[in-house]
């Protein structure tokens, strides 16, 4: 099997997406995180194509998706996520497992609620439904959801920081010579880009959307009980592995792995991600052809 890169029109928005695997197979819907794009699941693709129809597409204001002036669109996770509920519309998928990895909980976990019919499973992978799991490197976003004049600027700063870039893919681990600085540096060079800034700023506050949204999420989870993979990379300096044990509080039966990674644990271990993601599809059954 090979990748394919394609662009769907959505609402008159070109959105970008990968797609991988037989038409028939299962749906998996793969939810990037920030700041990064569908790129970052490149290393899984040929891992799962096989078995699973891998799709990532690129959020507007993402990766290679259009980034449609803030003045012609809200850049709030609820409406990230409606573009993702139509994008899915655009390509016919009547039911897909979802991927979520940082940016893509929020987005992932309001595409559930809107149309829990079409959810078969969730993969989790360190993105949060609970306080406990935020880090105190939200101390200063904290700041900014409070007074975001006051605080913009320290948060812009931070979002070209090499040091923050690092961090998000090292996490204090040794031997950061190992790790390809393209992983971080390309990041830095999108966001420097002409109006990502402003776009990222705006997410950047909007989170706290999100966080008040934990207990829906959490509700959701207890009474819908989906089929459930946790994997969490325990170097990730931005959520806490309390993130991923705080799962099992709404939904016990939720399979969780901590891995020898950080916050891009695609990145990290591949392999591992695969192979956890091919025996939980198997043990629920997740084989039937169509989309």
């Amino acid at each position: 099997m090979t990748t394919s890169y394609n662009t769907a029109n959505v609402n008159g928005m070109s959105i970008f997406y990968r797609e991988a695997g037989p038409k028939g197979a299962p749906v998996v819907l793969l939810l990037h995180g920030y700041p990064s794009s569908s790129r970052m699941f490149e290393p899984l693709l040929p891992r799962l194509d096989k078995q699973y129809r891998l799709i990532a597409p690129d959020y507007p204001g993402f990766g290679l998706s259009q980034a449609p002036d803030r003045s012609a669109y809200e850049y709030t996770f609820e409406h990230l996520a409606q573009t993702m509920c139509h994008f899915t519309d655009v390509l016919g998928m009547q039911q897909y497992s979802l991927f979520m990895q940082d940016y893509g909980g929020p987005i992932g976990f309001r595409m559930a609620l809107a149309r829990p019919e079409r959810v078969r499973a969730l993969i989790i992978q360190n993105a949060i439904v609970h306080e406990e799991g935020l880090t105190p490197a939200w101390d200063l976003r904290r700041s900014y959801w409070n007074n975001r004049a006051e605080y913009e600027a320290k948060i812009r700063d931070g979002m070209v920081s090499v040091q923050a870039g690092i961090a998000r893919h090292i996490g204090g681990r040794p031997n950061p010579e190992s790790f390809n600085p393209d992983l971080w540096m390309d990041e830095i060079a999108f966001l420097k880009r002409p109006g990502m800034e402003a776009i990222q700023l705006d997410l950047a506050y909007d989170y706290r959307t999100n966080v008040n949204a934990y207990p829906q999420w959490q509700a959701y989870l207890r009474e819908r009980r989906p089929n459930t993979l946790v994997l969490w990379g325990i170097h990730d300096p931005i959520f806490s592995v309390d993130g991923a044990h705080s799962i099992r509080r709404e939904l016990p039966d939720a399979e969780v792995h901590l891995l020898e990674a950080s916050h891009f644990a695609v990145d990290d271990c591949p392999d591992e991600i695969a192979t956890h993601v091919r025996s939980f599809f198997t043990r629920h059954h997740i084989k039937t052809t169509g989309v």
